[in-house]
């Protein structure tokens, strides 16, 4: 039984309604950021035939290990979007490279319709994979995925769907958003690609998101700009969504060691943590951090162990650390191009500091890490 459309007033946030959203203005996202308006013709199937209704084909690759919640949260959306309307105006497509059943990370698996070579045309692609997801046979289905991109859909990818569309280079050019647990891998597997901490990234034909609740979101505009943004907001309702993000909107990352986010800490203590973040390959002592605070470096110590509960070189090697977790649980890179990628001339002195933070070696976490996270092959294009 479907929600009425008063619903939309019940789950406004203060004076945020549907009218915020429409296409007269900039979507109003919750950081105050603008995120920039779209044209519906971006998604229609035929926009020189207005009379036509519209219908939107979305298509998922799916990869082994892909994040189960990411494409539920694209698929209901879309489906909310049906109900409301009777209609079929969003349909979608579960793609394999192989046409066989994927295995989601949460163990359940999911039948494909097709394979990739017999997809049918369809207006938008998202890539749904694990950072690890490679093809089978990577020449003839980077070259179906690529064409599928030259017939002009609009292709993506959710999560670590970012790997393997990096891989079959359809991310050249474009800037993209990846996943805060796993951008420092992206970065050093992928030096040459842009890089976004927005939730929502849309560059051209290319929309990348970083997890489940930004496919969410991304799928409210998709319905806002094929039909309009009342019924956005009722799909919205229907979820208890009433806070509905857009592109610019940057992630919410955790301040590691902290009950907080990192973009609730104090400014002085923000902005050291940004500053640690910008510079792991190449650590600056607290001496230059201070400088280029302007402050103090007794001031910063003071105010970073008031609100962190430890010494900013602490944080500081930790952070380092977890940046190395990283590399080690979503590349094959090997341990000593690791070390130097987080600033230490040597192996040793990183998997001392490794041990004492996760109480293993890195050899060991990797032994021991989710199958679904790496696998044996290269994790390279």
């Amino acid at each position: 039984m479907g929600i009425s459309r008063t619903a939309e007033h019940a789950c406004s946030l203060g004076h945020l309604t549907a009218s915020t959203f429409s296409h007269g203005a900039d979507l109003i996202n919750v950081s105050g950021l603008r995120a920039p308006h779209r044209s519906k013709a971006l998604l229609m199937s035929d926009p020189n035939s207005p009379s036509q209704d519209p219908h939107i084909k979305v298509g998922f690759l799916l990869f082994p290990g892909f994040p189960m919640s990411c494409l539920t949260s694209a698929i209901e959306p879309l489906r909310a979007a049906n109900d409301i309307t009777g209609t079929q105006t969003f349909s979608w497509v579960l793609i394999s490279e192989d046409g066989q059943p994927v295995q989601s990370s949460a163990e359940i698996p999911f039948q494909a319709n097709c394979t990739l070579a017999d997809a049918p045309d369809v207006d938008m692609l998202f890539l749904m994979s694990s950072p690890s997801g490679k093809f089978v046979h990577p020449k003839p289905s980077n070259g179906h995925l690529r064409k599928i991109a030259r017939h002009g859909a609009i292709v993506g990818a959710v999560s670590g769907g970012i790997f393997p569309l990096a891989r079959a280079g359809l991310l050249d050019g474009h800037s993209c958003s990846a996943h805060w647990c796993y951008s420092t891998a992206f970065s050093e597997a992928f030096p040459y690609l842009e890089l976004s901490d927005s939730l929502i990234q849309m560059d051209k034909r290319r929309y990348t998101t970083s997890g489940a609740g930004a496919i969410f979101d991304l799928m409210l505009h998709v319905i806002e700009d094929t039909l309009n943004a009342t019924l956005m907001t009722e799909v919205a309702c229907w979820f208890q969504h009433p806070v509905i993000r857009g592109a610019g909107v940057r992630q919410k990352t955790p301040a590691f060691n902290c009950d907080s986010t990192a973009d609730g800490l104090p400014p002085i203590v923000s902005k050291t943590v940004e500053l640690f973040s910008q510079n792991l390959g190449q650590p600056l002592s607290m001496n230059e951090i201070a400088d280029q605070l302007g402050v103090s470096a007794r001031h910063l110590e003071r105010s970073f162990k008031a609100t962190m509960g430890e010494s900013p070189g602490k944080h500081y090697r930790d952070l380092r650390m977890r940046a190395a977790r990283q590399m080690v649980l979503y590349s094959n890179d090997p341990i000593s191009r690791i070390a130097h990628a987080v600033g230490y001339e040597t192996s040793a002195n990183m998997i001392r500091n490794y041990r004492r933070c996760f109480g293993r070696s890195p050899q060991e976490d990797r032994r021991n890490a989710n199958p679904f996270r790496v696998t044996n092959a290269e994790n390279r294009p």
